[in-house]
Order: structure tokens, then C-alpha cells, then sequence
């Protein structure tokens, strides 16, 4: 089932629990997918995969930053309701790589590539986000991959 027909029907079941978190954020999500359908160059055909997957990760980055936003603004009303709707979309994400399976993987994306420094930061990264989309956090990505190049963390 797309992720869109997948949204409408647990809208329903928002609806009918009458859970106003969950509802919002649903409404939020199915609002940025019929706009990423209906944006110049998609004649309304339905989002690919990998699209739905980018929506969900910016939607989750949105909400984290504003979290923290909130978070240093000592307002934890506001980070609380941005940290349920991050928990509401992150359900429909892919499950997020543990450290030590990314750390292998970006091994494994190395020594493909041949990356032998730091100079090699963009080639890998490159590789690394078209690979990992949305199974780990670009920055973290970014963070291991500069380890495993200065080898501090290998």
C-alpha cells in the first residue's frame, strides 16, 4: 500500500479515536504529499518510494530542529507536541541503521569508492546518502564518515 492511502486510513482511525496529535501530524504529512504531487513536473502521478521516503525525512527534520529550537527557549509545551509529532511520523520511516551497522555499511562504502582521506569527504558522502537515504541522519552520516577518513574511530 502507498503511503498515501496508508495516511487517509489511519486519518480515520485518528478521527474516530478523536487523538488530535496524531490527526494534525497525518494532516500535515498527506498535505506536503499532495503538494510534492501536484509541484511543476509531477502531472499528479503518485510519489515514488525513495520521494515518500525524502518527504517523511524532512518532515522528521523539521520537527526536530523545532524542538530544539523550543528546547532553548525553555517553552517544553511547544517541544513536547513537536517531539509526539516527530514520534507519529518517524513510525513511518524506515528503521534507522544502529551505529554499528552504519559504521559497517560506510566501511563497506569506502573501500568501494576508494577513499583514502579526507580529501575523499564528498565522494563518499555522495555515495553514502543516495545509499543511506533516510535509514540515518545526514549529519550523522557525515560525522562517521569524517571519523572513519581522519581515522579517529576505525
Amino acid at each position: 500500500m502507498a503511503l498515501k492511502e496508508t495516511i487517509d486510513a489511519d486519518i480515520k482511525q485518528a478521527m474516530l479515536a478523536k487523538d488530535k496529535v496524531r490527526l494534525t501530524t497525518l494532516r500535515s504529512i498527506k498535505s506536503q504529499i499532495l503538494l510534492a504531487e501536484t509541484a511543476e513536473g509531477q502531472h499528479g502521478a503518485s510519489l515514488s518510494p525513495d520521494a515518500e521516503i525524502k518527504l517523511l525525512t524532512k518532515q522528521a527534520k523539521q520537527r526536530r530542529e523545532a524542538a530544539d529550537t523550543y528546547n532553548k527557549q525553555f517553552r517544553s509545551d511547544l517541544e513536547e507536541i513537536e517531539l509526539a509529532e516527530l514520534a507519529i511520523i518517524e513510525e513511518y520511516l524506515p528503521q534507522q541503521l544502529s551505529e554499528a551497522d552504519l559504521v559497517e555499511k560506510l566501511v563497506a562504502i569506502i573501500q568501494r569508492v576508494g577513499a583514502t582521506g579526507p580529501s575523499d569527504l564528498g565522494k563518499v558522502m555522495g555515495v553514502a546518502a543516495r545509499e543511506l537515504s533516510g535509514q540515518a541522519d545526514g549529519r550523522i552520516i557525515s560525522q562517521v564518515v569524517n571519523n572513519l577518513l581522519n581515522n579517529t574511530n576505525v
